[in-house]
């Protein structure tokens, strides 16, 4: 008798059918991938500004003097030294952020206690924000997204009260 023996391996059948399986899976995943990581550049955006508002903060105490949180193009921010008494001129820029370090798609919008469009927050040596050398201080900054619909995105809030803290 001569018996056959199955030798290792897989039927082309069966590759067929994990390559099937494979491609389903991958097409429903990506999607949520993709919602994933927008938000996730949402979150870096926010926490970017918050970052910033705290560093303004922390060195207006430090350095006993005022300082200025300016809120520049996309989420990108500078931290300067000011001079409020003599004038409200830049002394020394503390720390940039550019707007492109890794949140294009974020977009920001911010409100002040009279309306949009504020773009600084002054701190004073006593880390409390001030309205000098500010026409109209942040009071929230917005970021949403501008890739996802509002059923997709998490937008984040950052609130800036007039003593100095933020959440």
């Amino acid at each position: 008798m001569c018996a056959r023996r199955r030798t290792g391996g897989f039927t082309l059948i069966e590759l067929m059918v994990v390559i099937v399986v494979l491609a389903v899976l991958t097409t429903l995943g990506i999607p949520s991938f993709m919602e994933m990581i927008q938000n996730t550049q949402l979150r870096t955006a926010a926490e970017s500004i918050y970052d910033g508002l705290q560093l303004a903060r922390s060195e207006a105490v430090r350095r006993n003097a005022h300082t200025q949180f300016v809120l520049g193009p996309g989420s990108g921010w500078t931290v300067n030294q000011i001079n409020p008494p003599i004038g409200c001129g830049t002394v020394a820029t503390i720390q940039t952020r550019s707007g492109s370090e890794g949140s294009e798609r974020a977009t920001v919008t911010t409100t002040d206690t009279t309306g949009p469009d504020a773009t600084t927050v002054t701190f004073t040596p006593t880390g409390w924000t001030t309205a000098s050398c500010s026409a109209n201080p942040i009071a929230q900054v917005n970021v949403g997204s501008s890739v996802l619909n509002a059923a997709q995105e998490r937008p984040l809030e950052i609130r800036v009260t007039a003593s100095g803290g933020m959440r």
